[in-house]
């Protein structure tokens, strides 16, 4: 992987964050509307949004490329930014922040295995979950404020995906060839794992926003096919066909 693609990255991260600056944030005054288990499942992405970075930064720059370093910080600053507003949406809706969940402890557990490809491919399970979750709360709540925040949040999710795609497309490219679809076979029955445990905690929420439990699974589980497609080259690097 050349430098060269990743500086690219870096300035799309870098245009973003600018565009972010100069805009205004959402009208956080007129308040939100949040049913309980609506505002239990956005404390607990909240909680998971907002994690400790340092090991992905280390292995980034382990990688040797500053360019793809200084893409991985902007991408974590975009990370932190959906914990801000996924925070001032809850307290316009009259609730708090949370400490983490149980599942967020075992998922920052796991990110402590060594090397960057391992960390990408957990990090990629989150992104495609967070895909469909997002989308699932900007078109089935009835509360402007909220549909507006995830649609903020998706835009940025979107973009994660094939940002994650291209760097483990020459991660992958480094494994024996006999290695590669069984690695992502793997993966794919962690994505299977993770949407199984966030339609079971999320169950309720996801019902109210018009999204059942096993269609939920189903969606992150087919979204997992045009990522796999992309990270071995045999499809262009797109964003799983998830938005509305």
């Amino acid at each position: 992987m050349e430098a060269s693609g990743f500086a690219e990255w870096t300035r799309h991260f870098e245009s973003e964050r600018d565009r972010r600056a100069a805009g205004p944030d959402p009208r956080w005054e007129s308040g939100a509307s949040l049913p309980p288990a609506v505002r239990a499942s956005i404390q607990r992405f909240q909680a998971g949004e907002d994690g400790d970075s340092s090991a992905l930064f280390a292995k980034a720059d382990a990688a040797g490329d500053p360019a793809y370093s200084a893409a991985v910080r902007l991408f974590v600053a975009e990370e932190q930014n959906h914990a801000r507003l996924l925070a001032l949406l809850l307290k316009a809706g009259g609730a708090t922040t949370q400490a983490g969940h149980w599942s967020d402890t075992a998922f920052a557990r796991l990110r402590r295995l060594p090397g960057l490809r391992t960390e990408l491919l957990l990090l990629m399970v989150a992104e495609v979950v967070a895909l469909r979750y997002y989308r699932a709360l900007r078109d089935g709540t009835d509360d402007p404020l909220t549909s507006e925040v995830a649609g903020r949040i998706l835009a940025d999710e979107e973009r994660h995906v094939p940002f994650h795609c291209e760097r483990l497309r020459a991660s992958v490219a480094d494994l024996p060839r006999a290695a590669r679809r069984p690695v992502l076979a793997g993966w794919r029955v962690m994505l299977l794992g993770a949407g199984l445990v966030v339609a079971a905690d999320h169950g309720r929420a996801l019902r109210s926003l018009g999204v059942g439990r096993g269609r939920f699974v189903a969606e992150v589980v087919g979204a997992g096919g045009p990522v796999i497609s992309a990270i071995l080259g045999t499809a262009p690097l797109r964003v799983p066909a998830v938005s509305a």
